[in-house]
């Protein structure tokens, strides 16, 4: 992990499209604003991982259907 020191209105570059910029400080909280190409998905990591946590609850089912369509085929 790269760890940066930023600090108010301060700004970041990933990948040439890609720009992180520090918008506010308030006490223990950072605001940041991101611009990004449309195609690039951006997550809070806590939905995320919601998501991936879906996903594969999604294709344990689609194996418990292919399973059970086999079986009975």
């Amino acid at each position: 992990m790269l760890a940066l020191s930023r600090k108010k209105n301060e700004a970041l570059v990933i990948n040439n499209n890609i720009e992180i910029t520090i918008l506010e400080i308030k006490g223990e909280q950072v605001k940041i604003g991101i611009s990004a190409p449309k195609e690039v998905p951006i997550y809070r990591k806590e939905v995320y991982l919601q998501i991936q946590e879906s996903n594969k609850e999604a294709m344990n089912a689609e194996d418990v259907m292919d399973n059970l369509k086999n079986l009975f085929g």
